[in-house]
């Protein structure tokens, strides 16, 4: 696994929501924007299901994940990609479902979509665009 960067973690921590790509086994793609994504450690992504029925079918079958981060107020932009595994019971999960319920009680919290950061790539436009960062 990788780990971000100082700036990438500073980026990311600026996100309000995300772009996250998965692919069903077949490779059909699905693209969704979550606001429920924390970064709980330099390699380690959490994402809160809530609601993600064709996003967790995907997952169950082809666990590769990838998130876009970019927004107004990031310098560049930076495309994650990471291999999921997804909890619905045990410490990582009651963590995550006390929080949730924390902030906004009335959301079912059903599952928690670990990612494991693999790669880092850049996708700004220019000549690096594309380009492994990690």
């Amino acid at each position: 696994m990788v780990k971000l960067t100082a700036d990438m973690k500073e980026a990311f921590s600026k996100m309000k929501v995300f772009s996250i790509a998965t692919a069903s086994k077949d490779g059909i793609p699905n693209v969704v924007p979550l606001a429920m994504v924390e970064l709980v450690n330099d390699d380690t992504i959490w994402i809160t299901d809530n609601f993600m029925n064709k996003t967790m079918s995907n997952l169950r079958t082809n666990p590769k994940i990838a998130i876009y981060i970019w927004g107004p107020e990031i310098k560049g932009c930076f495309q994650i990609k990471g291999v999921t595994s997804i909890k619905t019971s045990g410490k990582e999960y009651d963590d995550m479902k006390a929080n949730v319920n924390r902030k906004r009680p009335e959301l079912p919290a059903r599952s928690l979509v670990i990612v494991k950061i693999t790669e880092v790539f850049e996708c700004k436009p220019g000549p690096t665009a594309g380009a492994k960062l990690l």
